[in-house]
C-alpha cells in the first residue's frame, strides 16, 4: 500500500495532527493530593531513590530551568543534523556515514533530555547504538523487509490495523520525539522513508464503529502522545462513545525520551478515559532515571496501568544481568514487564539484532531466579503479518495420558499426575493414573524419545 500525505515540517512536534499551541507546565508536580502526609512527617531519600539518577541538564546547564521543563522546548531544541551531532560528540566514521545518509532511509532525531544518557566517549554505549544512525542501516540484508509485521496487507482503511479478531491498531501519526534505529514501522515514520502515512481518522473511526467485535484500540504510530492534550482527547473522546470498545490503549516511548511531556494537566485528561492502558517502550536500565520514574508515576497515580515493550538488541541489553535489573527498576517504577521483542527483521536493522537463542538464555536466567511480575514474555513477531509467536525455554520433558514430565528453574524433574479430558462424570477409579510412587520419574523418561534441543535439557515425546 502506498500512503501520501500532505507536506510536513520536520521540526512540527506532531507531524499529522499535531500540537497547535505552547504550554509550560511545572515538571516533577504530583497532581494527586486526596491523601496528604500527616503534619510533621519528613520523607526521607529511600535506597530506591539513589537507583534512579537524574539525567541531568549536561551541555544544556544555560537553558532556564522552565525551558529546560518545557516538553515543547525540547522538541524545538532535538538534535536533527550531522553538524548539530558534531558539535556535541565526537562520531565514528560508521556514525558520521549513517547520520549522513539518515535522511534518506529514517530521520535522526534526539531530544536534548535523552542525549545526555549517552556515553560520548563510548562508542559502544547501549543508549548510542540506539538512537545514532549507522552506516550498517544503509544496507539491507536478503532477508530483512519493508513492512515486516505485514501491516499494510492488513489495513482497511489508511491508517487503521486490523490483524487480530478483536482488536485493531490505530496509526495516528507518523512522528516520534526521537527515532529508534530499529523501527519496525521505518517505511513510513518520520516522513523519511519508502512510503508516506495519512491516517483518515473518519474513515477509522466509523471503521471500528462499524466492527463490533473490535473491543480493543491501540494507538500507536509514531507517538500519540506527541498530540496536543486536546488533539489526543478528540480521538479518545471518539473511540470512548463507541459502546463495544471495552479498553483503550496508547504505545508510546515519549515517557523515556520526553518524561517533560507527561504533566499533571496530560495525566488528569487521560483518567478520564478509563479503562486506557499504556505501554512504554524501554530497553535498557540506564532509561530508567529520576524524571522517567516521575512521569511514569503520574501516569500509575492518574490510575493507568503500565506495561513495558524491550526489543531485544546486540549490545544493549543481549545481557540477562543488564535484563533483570531492567525489569527489577521497571517494578520499582511501578511498570509490569510485558514484552521482550525479537527484533523484527526491517531493513538496515541487521547489526542490531541477535539470536532468538540468547533470548531464550535470558528468559532462563529470568524465570524462577526473581519474582514472577518481573518475567515478560519473550515474542517473535512472525514476518509477513503472522503475528506474536511465544517463545520459551523447554520445561515440559514428556506428556502422555497418565503423566507430565517437567522441570523446574533450577533443572530438578518432576511428575505431575495427568487426568483424563472427559465430558460424562467417571466412574470412581476411572481414569486415575497410577500414582508417582508405583511408576517413578526415571521409567517414565524411558518410555520416551529424547530430542536435544540444543539449549542443556532435553525435550521427550512419546513412543
Amino acid at each position: 500500500m502506498t500512503y501520501t500525505a500532505p507536506a510536513m515540517q520536520s521540526d512540527e512536534p506532531g507531524g499529522q495532527w499535531g500540537a497547535t499551541r505552547a504550554e509550560c507546565v511545572p515538571f516533577g508536580v504530583n497532581p494527586q493530593v486526596d491523601f496528604p502526609h500527616p503534619k510533621g512527617v519528613v520523607l526521607k531519600p529511600s535506597s530506591i531513590d539513589e537507583r534512579f539518577p537524574s539525567a541531568g541538564r549536561g551541555l544544556w546547564s544555560h537553558v532556564p530551568e522552565t525551558d529546560w521543563n518545557d516538553w515543547r522546548w525540547q522538541l524545538r531544541n532535538r538534535i536533527t543534523t550531522l553538524e548539530a551531532l558534531e558539535a556535541l560528540m565526537p562520531l565514528t566514521p560508521a556514525e558520521r556515514e549513517g547520520v549522513s545518509q539518515a535522511g534518506r532511509h529514517l530521520a535522526m532525531a534526539i531530544t536534548p533530555y535523552f542525549f545526555n544518557l549517552i556515553d560520548i566517549n563510548d562508542p559502544h554505549c547501549p543508549i548510542r547504538r540506539q538512537v545514532i544512525p549507522r552506516v550498517e542501516e544503509m544496507v539491507a540484508a536478503p532477508w530483512e523487509m519493508a513492512d515486516p509485521c505485514g501491516e499494510d496487507e492488513h489495513m482497511p482503511v489508511p491508517g487503521l490495523v486490523h490483524r487480530y479478531p478483536d482488536r485493531v491498531l490505530f496509526l495516528v501519526t507518523d512522528r516520534c520525539a526521537a527515532y529508534c534505529r530499529y523501527c519496525t514501522r521505518s517505511r513510513v515514520v518520520s516522513g523519511a522513508g519508502e512510503q508516506r502515512l495519512h491516517t483518515e481518522f473518519t474513515d477509522a473511526i466509523n471503521y471500528i464503529r462499524e466492527h463490533t467485535e473490535v473491543r480493543d484500540v491501540l494507538l500507536s504510530g509514531g507517538d500519540p502522545l506527541l498530540f496536543s492534550d486536546e488533539r489526543l482527547e478528540v480521538v479518545l473522546r471518539e473511540l470512548r462513545a463507541i459502546k463495544h470498545v471495552e479498553f483503550l490503549r496508547i504505545g508510546t516511548r515519549i515517557p523515556i525520551f520526553l518524561p517533560q511531556r507527561i504533566t499533571p494537566e496530560l495525566c488528569a485528561m487521560l483518567r478520564k478515559y478509563h479503562p486506557l492502558w499504556m505501554s512504554i517502550h524501554s530497553n535498557h536500565p540506564k532509561e530508567a532515571t529520576h524524571e522517567v520514574r516521575e512521569a511514569c508515576g503520574r501516569l500509575a497515580d492518574a490510575g493507568i496501568p503500565l506495561g513495558n515493550q524491550s526489543v531485544l538488541l546486540l549490545g544493549v541489553n543481549d545481557n540477562a544481568a543488564v535484563m533483570k535489573e531492567l525489569v527489577h527498576k521497571l517494578l520499582m517504577m511501578r511498570v509490569r514487564p510485558y514484552y521482550i521483542y525479537q527484533c523484527d527483521p526491517v531493513k538496515g536493522t541487521h547489526h542490531l539484532r541477535t539470536s532468538v537463542r540468547k533470548g531464550v538464555e535470558i528468559m532462563e536466567a529470568l524465570r524462577g531466579h526473581t519474582t514472577g511480575y518481573a518475567v515478560p514474555q519473550y515474542v517473535i513477531d512472525a514476518p509477513g503479518g503472522g503475528g506474536k509467536v511465544p517463545i520459551s525455554p523447554e520445561y515440559v520433558l514428556a506428556h502422555d495420558k497418565q503423566r507430565v514430565i517437567i522441570r523446574n528453574y533450577e533443572g530438578k524433574v518432576f511428575e505431575y499426575p495427568e487426568l483424563s479430558d472427559v465430558s460424562a462424570p467417571m466412574k470412581l477409579g476411572q481414569g486415575v493414573p497410577p500414582s508417582p510412587k508405583e511408576t517413578g520419574v526415571e521409567p517414565a523418561l524411558k518410555s520416551c524419545h529424547t530430542t536435544d534441543k540444543g539449549n542443556g535439557h532435553r525435550r521427550q515425546t512419546l513412543d
